[in-house]
């Protein structure tokens, strides 16, 4: 073996010492190597493996970092039936002795390193020698896409970082493996470099859809690198003044301080060939089929919300990750809808999503509640009752907040709330009258088991197959979560669009389309017809708000808006505010006293600090060439 197999600390903290290799399948006189790694197909794929097991899993929110930091979501204090530990970023204690979700320690440089072995030795034509060439370039470029995927993880964590083209040497001196970070627009055009270098190996699409879903395609690349160079023109990224003291060792900025537009022309560019390149192959945004029993039109639209998230492999995806299959996602999620179950514990609903993100969602018109000029929310907590009309979204007769009518389909596709409908596979009635429904207060079937804090659920992350069982127990139906899809895609090309041209015709069409799946009017036409600020849309600074908005809303719950905050460099703003939601524990005859607004956590974000995550202090010790993260 010519490279030295490099352990975390020997990257972050210049510690040069060997380490067995991530392959771990045993060869049979038990000695796990990199050459017996190579020696036939069998064997290489396993390691192929390997470098795809670093992928993140998203799909559990204990370990998303996008649910467990921002403002999304909340939880009970001391948690229930969650693991709360990485929560403890959204309560302010992250920390330098022992960070929290600590990438730089952990697995990101352990995956970089397992992909620079297996491309030194797929590179070369005497290793597998029972591998076609076909196949050795796919291999290459998909590892290729993950090396470049590992390094974007740490960017977007904690900015400038070494960069990890090849491992060390074996014989490297302890003081050249002393690395220095890199300055973000050399780490950025690294990045695209390897990702350029993947795109002309990869596939269009996998050979064995069976069996093959998941792994590494054209599209994918495509998309992620779009999402790359929307981070880098971002204004956290692109002549950020803040950072302007930010220095190497060496003296050389991090952070270049001039705002560049082709940042933005290169994120619209990329977004585009995306979309082409994906729509080309018949990925498209997800519309709901129906079903053999006959649903009203307001379900069917809210299902091709709530599909396109859950359903697997649907045709609006376009990169999912099956190894992360969104079971705790789901435990966490689901409210208890069944009346016949309402003590079934076999499920514990704890994330709730806040009252500032519900406000987030559109009335019914398209436009945000507060431009509202024909429907008022000034008063969200007045008690009103469902009628006839909006049985498929509330409750027929039953009270409830202000807050919960007259909104957009995503509102109630996405949120369970008391007093609204939540309709399932297994619906009662064989359709969407008459079906589960929500009763959250004291003494109603669905606080049977407490509910979550804020008395909110986020609907849209379960999946409409699952169902409560007899003997205390239930049915999730588990599936791949999707890292990429095309409505983020759309979004992508919008807001990079926007930035660069301003208010251009494609920015309104690739906004209106998703507009259109959820049954909304244009953006031009809802903000002419129902804002009281009509021109909003017709300037660069208003579209921008319109498309953050419309990003936040669409995106919502997937683990988006932690890091979009961040890159717009709005976290100081919407993370510095109180976490508030309802007052559970009221009972079912006073529903004024139950929409009662309650404040639970004042949170604390220090700019420019939490921009980006501490590097362990120990590492700053072993390592003097490393520089600490601003503030911490």
């Amino acid at each position: 073996m010519k490279k030295l197999t490099i352990l975390k600390s020997v990257i972050v903290s210049g510690v040069l010492f060997l380490q067995a290799c991530s392959y771990l399948d045993v060869v049979p006189d038990n000695v796990a190597t990199i050459d017996n790694a190579f020696t036939m197909r069998s064997e290489a794929i396993k390691y192929l493996a390997t470098c795809y097991s670093y992928l993140p899993q998203d799909g559990d929110p204990t370990r998303n970092p996008a649910y467990m930091a921002g403002d999304e979501f909340w939880l009970d204090y001391p948690t229930l039936s969650i693991d709360g530990t990485n929560w403890n970023i959204a309560r302010g204690n992250q920390n330098v002795t022992n960070p929290y979700v600590n990438y730089w320690d952990g697995a990101m440089f352990n995956g970089i390193r397992d992909c620079n072995i297996f491309l030194e030795n797929i590179r070369n034509p005497e290793k597998v020698r029972d591998l076609t060439q076909d196949e050795r370039t796919t291999w290459e470029g998909e590892v290729l896409f993950l090396k470049a995927y590992y390094h974007f993880m740490l960017m977007r964590h904690y900015g400038p970082f070494p960069i990890m083209d090849v491992n060390l040497d074996v014989n490297t001196s302890i003081e050249a493996a002393k690395v220095k970070r890199q300055s973000i627009d050399e780490v950025v055009d690294y990045i695209v470099k390897v990702l350029d270098d993947a795109i002309v190996k990869l596939p269009n699409t996998v050979q064995s859809p069976v069996t093959d879903l998941g792994r590494i395609t054209k599209p994918i690349a495509m998309g992620i690198k779009a999402k790359v160079l929307l981070y880098a023109a971002s204004p956290l990224f692109n002549g950020n003044k803040d950072f302007a003291n930010f220095r190497n060792v060496d003296g050389s900025l991090f952070f270049n301080q001039s705002f560049q537009i082709e940042k933005w022309q290169k994120a619209a560019q990329a977004a585009k060939e995306a979309i082409v390149a994906c729509e080309s192959l018949g990925i498209g945004l997800y519309k709901f089929p129906g079903t053999v029993f006959p649903l009203s039109d307001t379900t069917i639209t809210q299902m091709s919300i709530r599909n396109a998230v859950t359903e697997k492999w649907n045709k609006e995806t376009i990169w999912a990750n099956p190894t992360s299959r969104a079971w705790q996602m789901q435990y966490s999620s689901m409210a208890h809808i069944d009346p016949n179950n309402s003590g079934n514990n076999s499920v514990h609903g704890t994330l709730a999503p806040t009252i500032k993100i519900i406000e987030q969602f559109y009335t019914s018109n398209g436009v945000p509640i507060e431009e509202d000029k024909t429907l008022d929310f000034s008063n969200k907590n007045q008690l009103r009752r469902g009628n006839h009309s909006e049985r498929f979204n509330n409750i027929e007769n039953y009270q409830t907040a202000r807050l919960h009518f007259d909104r957009e389909n995503r509102f109630y596709a996405n949120v369970g709330f008391d007093g609204g409908v939540w309709f399932m596979e297994n619906s009662p009635s064989r359709s969407d009258e008459n079906t589960w429904t929500t009763q959250l207060r004291l003494g109603l079937f669905g606080s049977g088991i407490s509910i979550p804090i804020t008395t909110y659920y986020p609907k849209k992350l379960v999946n409409w197959k699952f169902a409560f069982k007899d003997g205390n127990s239930s049915h999730i139906e588990e599936y791949p979560w999707p890292i990429l899809r095309l409505a983020d895609l759309y979004l992508m090309y919008a807001e990079a669009l926007n930035e660069s041209q301003g208010p251009a015709e494609d920015v309104f069409l690739y906004l209106d389309k998703i507009r259109a799946r959820a049954g909304l009017k244009g953006v031009k036409e809802s903000w002419s017809q129902y804002s009281f600020n009509s021109n909003k849309p017709n300037t660069k600074d208003g579209l921008r708000l319109i498309i953050q908005r419309e990003r936040n809303i669409e995106m919502s719950f997937e683990g988006s808006r932690y890091w979009d905050l961040k890159r717009w460099k709005l976290a100081a703003q919407e993370l510095n505010k109180n976490i508030t939601g309802w007052d559970r524990n009221q009972d079912k005859d006073h529903p004024e006293l139950f929409y009662k607004e309650l404040t639970f956590f004042q949170q604390r974000f220090v700019a420019p600090r939490d921009y980006f995550w501490p590097i362990r202090e120990n590492n700053l010790l072993v390592n003097p060439n490393l520089v600490q993260n601003p503030g911490w």
